[in-house]
């Protein structure tokens, strides 16, 4: 017998503890966002928002009543694929939490993220070429591998595999839109070209996965859910190609101000 996820006895404590997690991130950056202004920093309380949205995403793609029918239907299972692999980094990259971090933590754990934030291995993941091969690469893997049928059985596979879309999401993002400080930061001709590597990859899933349905799913429903990722997934790429353009032509426009 098939037990899914969110199946009687393993549900309450998976979602007890998923519930916890995200409201100890809500806590932690309005925290940070207390600590900032009483210190005289402002902090917009846009961004604020944005985080506590992006971590609402997230855990709506694990807990709640879409979560549950993502084990059912393929279109709430690509839903929350799109909820915590696109639409939740999105909020949370413009959130700028590292800024915030590093702006209401002490001296010494301020320096030692500063460390870690410019160490080999942290710019080797947030690398755009690693974060791309994480995030489209990772997605493909879930639908080419048994792991979308042991999502639907093993809770830990279950929450696993968001968590990754989630980090490998962020990792993208950041490295094409991200407002936090960067070390080593690409060149633009490098952001867009996975940029549109990224976007190619995902259209080719979308279009893979309608022509080739995975079991356990009715193909109708696995064809709508093909679109869902395809069209909604289209949208949040498009935001996210008109944020780093906006940002692109505003780092332009000073030096096109004073140039004679």
């Amino acid at each position: 017998m098939t037990v899914h996820a969110h199946g009687v006895g393993s549900a309450p404590t998976v979602d007890i503890a998923l519930a916890l997690l995200a409201a100890g991130a809500v806590a932690a950056y309005i925290a940070g966002v207390v600590i900032s202004r009483r210190r005289g920093r402002p902090w917009p309380t846009g961004r604020a928002v944005l985080w506590c949205c992006g971590v609402a995403a997230g855990a709506a793609s694990v807990i709640g009543p879409l979560a549950d029918a993502a084990h059912d239907s393929f279109v709430a299972h690509m839903t929350t694929h799109l909820l915590a692999g696109m639409v939740a980094p999105v909020l949370l990259v413009l959130a700028a939490p590292v800024t915030l971090a590093l702006r209401s933590l002490a001296v010494t754990p301020a320096r030692r993220l500063s460390r870690v934030l410019g160490s080999a291995p942290a710019r080797f993941v947030a690398h755009p070429i690693t974060a791309t091969v994480l995030s489209a690469g990772g997605l493909w893997l879930i639908y080419v591998t048994p792991i979308v049928d042991a999502m639907r059985e093993v809770p830990l596979v279950h929450v696993a595999v968001h968590a990754h879309l989630l980090l490998a999401g962020y990792l993208f993002t950041a490295a094409v839109i991200g407002l936090d400080p960067r070390p080593h930061p690409s060149s633009r001709a490098l952001v867009v070209a996975v940029i549109v590597l990224a976007m190619a990859a995902h259209a080719i899933l979308a279009k893979y996965l309608y022509a080739n349905p995975p079991e356990g799913f009715a193909v109708a429903d696995v064809r709508a859910g093909a679109q869902v990722m395809y069209y909604a997934g289209a949208w949040v790429e498009a935001v996210v190609v008109v944020i780093f353009c906006a940002r692109w032509y505003r780092a332009a426009a000073p030096r096109a101000a004073t140039a004679p």
